[in-house]
């Protein structure tokens, strides 16, 4: 398989997704990074900014099962999941399985939901598998989480606990278009309201995803780029302002985003400067600070906190 020609279908598929999400290159670009690196993705932001059409367009261009779960107070885990029910024709039962069993799955508006039905997604998330009872199924791959966040304060949200907030590789934020980006936004709704994500197929196979996938772990990154992650994740934990700091995991994912970020700016190694660009996204939401709550609103101060240790932590 022309892993170099996967490569560019990622980046001619980067370009695609810029026409539909106007203004917003740098984020989409980490959103096939974060696909590329068998990673999983919070979009925090204000609803209306294109979160869902991002999550929809990505699933429909790699051509795979995609499964959209509109979380509620009221939503159960064994929606997510699956269930067993028994079966009179068989004296049985049977295994009806949930909305997790997707290459995409959209969990829109994730923080609606209550803790209970939020941690249905663990164990798929980081293990690529689910559990009923005695049952263990593994799911088909590619699979790519990728969740909405309202903001901290909007009515009928719920926090999301430290261990869902470690499962995702990244978090990024839309933000609102700046003037000229809205008036394409604009144009592009004149004649019709319909939005034009479904029509983006064809640029990926799921077998080529895979590939890119099991590629992007073959990238090399040396002992002194490992020696600089590990110097920011020392940096972060023993900063007088961070309570909770970044975990091996974070320091595993930042690692698995940087080899990503290289293969797809068709670079042969990690560099440093590679990991510098993608840390903000990887490190950011995973960082609990004294006095403010890990449960969401806190992200200007999180994200301020990673640039500063970024600037301050020296490449030696």
């Amino acid at each position: 398989m022309d892993i170099e020609k996967i490569r560019k279908s990622f980046q001619q598929l980067a370009e695609e997704l810029k026409l539909i999400i106007v203004g917003k290159d740098r984020q989409i670009e980490k959103t096939l990074v974060c696909l590329l690196a068998e990673g999983h993705l919070l979009l925090e932001d204000m609803p209306g900014v294109g979160k869902t059409t991002l999550a929809s367009a990505l699933a429909h261009a790699i051509g795979g099962i995609f499964s959209r779960i509109q979380f509620t107070a009221d939503l159960l885990p064994s929606d997510v999941i699956g269930t067993r029910i028994y079966r009179r024709q068989t004296e049985d039962f049977e295994f009806i399985r949930g909305a997790i069993f997707a290459n995409v799955v959209l969990a829109d508006e994730l923080n609606r939901a209550p803790p209970k039905t939020q941690s249905a997604l663990l164990q798929a998330m980081n293990e690529f598998a689910v559990s009923v009872e005695k049952q263990h199924i593994e799911l088909v791959k590619p699979f790519m989480v990728i969740a909405t966040q309202n903001p901290k304060g909007f009515h009928g949200t719920y926090p999301l606990p430290e261990s869902q907030r470690d499962r995702f590789m990244m978090r990024i934020s839309l933000g609102y278009p700046d003037e000229i980006s809205e008036v394409a936004i604009l144009k592009k709704h004149i004649s019709s309201g319909k939005s034009s994500e479904q029509n983006i197929r064809g640029f990926l196979s799921l077998t080529e995803v895979v590939a890119a996938q099991d590629h992007v772990r073959t990238i090399p990154v040396a002992d002194p780029v490992l020696q600089y992650i590990s110097r920011l994740m020392a940096a972060i934990r023993l900063h007088d302002e961070v309570e909770l700091p970044v975990s091996p995991r974070g320091s595993i994912a930042l690692m698995h985003a940087s080899q990503a970020f290289a293969f797809y700016r068709g670079q042969d190694f990690v560099s440093i400067d590679t990991v510098k660009e993608i840390a903000p996204e990887v490190l950011a939401h995973r960082i609990g600070l004294r006095g403010v709550s890990m449960y969401g609103g806190e992200g200007a101060r999180n994200d301020w906190l990673a640039g500063e240790i970024l600037q301050r932590v020296e490449v030696e």
